[in-house]
């Protein structure tokens, strides 16, 4: 029987974004999740930094990133897809649903270079669709509420569940963006604690709920099914579908949501540079009372 994956989190506190290295300690092939591009919002510079951390770590352990895998069309970071694709030649993977994401959103900034078919992307992956890590198996599972497009990895004993779950004290994911869905997330949810209790889960970010002084962002399906602020403990369907849309509507948008979807949208590509060489992020403008 092949050994379970090695992983290793990247934690971008900025964003409060977990990345992960996930490989396969018999041939170390690897992939990675959900990985952070940094940017500055007020001053629009970008880097590399992250990105070189998790290049760094591959290399010393002596791996071959072959998937870089988005769990969502992520709303508070830019993804740095492209740079472990030019780095390493790994395929970029995502939900298939990323096309109604993009046909949500493309509109709004004028994206008429993002392909309707989805092809930005080198794998649209579907439920149940099975990639191959080594000796080990990727299981891509459904996920959608937070996004049309969420699915969770499934590699071993351990589940990558993107933005569907948090931490049990700090609960689950919104789901007031464009296609998002309460009582599709419910059933996302189910999903993943329908799995074996000892199942491990790993989150895609951590706010330190009130009481907690460490971020932290592996749990299991256990304790999700006990604790979890919004869903343990067996509450319904309706209860939580009346919860989480009352709890949305009080919610901000995220700092960097116009800035990251444009760009993860194009699986981490720039819009297309201006007639002076320089690429620009569009901010939409939206007239409000005394606008």
């Amino acid at each position: 029987m092949a050994a379970g994956p090695q992983i290793t989190a990247f934690f971008d506190e900025p964003t409060n974004t977990v990345s992960y290295l996930v490989w396969d300690p018999e041939t170390r092939a690897a992939a990675v999740i959900d990985p952070v591009l940094d940017y500055d919002p007020a001053s629009g510079a970008v880097s590399t930094k992250s990105a070189e951390r998790i290049l760094a770590a591959a290399d010393a352990q002596g791996l071959l990133i072959t998937f870089v895998l988005e769990t969502h069309p992520h709303a508070d970071h830019l993804t740095a897809a492209p740079v472990f694709k030019a780095r390493t030649g790994a395929k970029v993977g995502i939900g298939a649903g990323v096309r109604e994401v993009q046909t949500a959103f493309g509109p709004m900034f004028a994206a008429d270079d993002v392909k309707d078919d989805g092809g930005d992307f080198d794998l649209l992956l579907e439920d149940g669709q099975r990639l191959p890590l080594g000796s080990l198996t990727i299981e891509v599972i459904a996920t959608p509420g937070h996004t049309p497009a969420c699915v969770s990895y499934k590699i071993g004993d351990a589940v990558f569940v993107g933005d569907t779950l948090f931490m049990p004290d700090y609960g689950t994911a919104r789901c007031d963006f464009p296609g998002g869905n309460a009582q599709q997330l419910y059933g996302s949810i189910q999903r993943i604690l329908s799995l074996p209790p000892e199942t491990r889960l790993f989150m895609c970010h951590d706010y330190k709920a009130p009481g907690r002084d460490e971020f932290a962002w592996e749990t299991n399906v256990a304790e999700q099914r006990v604790h979890n602020v919004h869903i343990g403990g067996g509450v319904t369907e309706d209860a939580y579908t009346a919860m989480r849309q009352a709890r949305d509507a009080k919610l901000a948008m995220p700092k960097l949501l116009l800035s990251a979807i444009q760009v993860n949208i194009r699986a981490g590509g720039f819009p297309p540079a201006d007639a002076n060489g320089i690429h620009y992020l569009k901010i939409p403008l939206t007239m409000t009372q005394g606008g």
